[in-house]
């Protein structure tokens, strides 16, 4: 009797119902709602090490040995550093850096301290395609990265001109703005707003906005814009992007402005935005590039990035090199230049 008892009792338990799947909350307008501060920041590189070849996620264990180092670095970076030392006798002060050029030191540094996670899945390199996690530049893209910098790989101080974007307060370092929108070493927040006709993303590196217009054509070819001309549609919860007419001084990897990039932004959850891009420009890349990368919401907020408030550091560099003209030591390469590349 116990045993049917049991048995009848078991059968009226009602069954335990699996979680809702979370879905995307919509906004006043019917759209997918990405509003909000996002952070891209991420130790992952861009382009995958070498000697992991084709492999793109990486096991748990690697993944905590990375997210430990970064810990220990930061660590080891937050020590005080002895007041009698000497500036030509600075140890490490960030990745790589020591001595007469440690610019910051890690504290003003921000990188991030996590490994990508997509799908849960701790990802090797931002670069999904190529196999292999690197950017195939074609001979001729080369060839013109040659050209265009020559040895001003060393600077050139002929003027500001000749200076990059970022140290002129004109663009964002690196492809913070983008598009694509990759990490750097500081600065990795993202604001999007969003209105009927329009999404607006707030930069925080060197306080850029990109406008993504939701409806009409691409400007003629021959309107050139900072971060492209981008225009969006929807793909059920995915806002898709297309962007074009690049200015040839902010061009992703010295791709012409032939270069599209095409970008796929997906909320996944209420704290995770899945952003990937596909960079194709024949004359740059050997096949198109593409990548994918979290956005992680944050409770922080995005700051003015007064660039230029109390920055010294572009009519320092200028006045040295006049200095050092002055005392015949003229760095070579470093006059008519300007003039020689078209006037960029």
């Amino acid at each position: 009797m116990r045993a049917t008892a049991l048995a009848f009792a078991l059968i009226a338990l009602p069954a335990l119902a699996a979680p809702p799947a979370w879905k995307t909350p919509h906004n006043s307008y019917g759209q997918p709602d990405l509003s909000g501060v996002w952070t891209n920041a991420t130790i992952t590189p861009i382009e995958r090490a070498p000697a992991l070849g084709d492999r793109l996620i990486l096991t748990d264990q690697e993944a905590a040995r990375l997210e430990g180092a970064t810990a220990k670095f930061n660590d080891n970076m937050a020590k005080p550093t002895a007041q009698k030392t000497k500036v030509d006798d600075l140890p490490e002060c960030g990745p790589g850096v020591s001595g007469p050029t440690c610019g910051y030191n890690n504290f003003w540094l921000d990188p991030g301290t996590k490994v990508a996670r997509i799908d849960g899945q701790p990802r090797s390199s931002i670069i999904v395609e190529p196999k292999n996690g690197r950017i195939p530049l074609t001979p001729a893209a080369l060839a013109r990265q040659r050209a265009a910098f020559g040895n001003a790989q060393v600077g050139n101080f002929d003027g500001p001109e000749r200076r990059p974007l970022g140290e002129r307060c004109l663009m964002s370092f690196g492809s913070s703005a983008g598009p694509p929108m990759l990490p750097v070493l500081y600065n990795n927040h993202y604001q999007i707003m969003q209105s009927a006709d329009e999404v607006a993303i707030e930069v925080e590196m060197v306080h850029d906005v990109r406008h993504i217009r939701l409806s009409g054509e691409h400007k003629p070819a021959s309107v050139k814009l900072w971060m492209g001309d981008s225009i969006g549609h929807w793909e059920g919860d995915t806002l898709v992007v297309e962007t074009t007419n690049f200015r040839p001084d902010q061009a992703f990897r010295g791709a012409t402005t032939a270069l599209k990039v095409t970008e796929r932004f997906t909320r996944v959850s209420p704290q995770q935005i899945v952003y990937q891009f596909t960079a194709e420009d024949p004359a740059t890349f050997v096949q198109p590039i593409k990548g994918e990368v979290s956005l992680n919401a944050t409770k922080d907020a995005i700051y003015e990035y007064a660039c230029h408030e109390g920055n010294y550091a572009l009519p320092g560099i200028l006045a040295g090199a006049r200095e050092d003209e002055k005392k015949g030591r003229e760095k070579e390469g470093t006059r008519g230049e300007v003039k020689e590349e078209g006037g960029q």
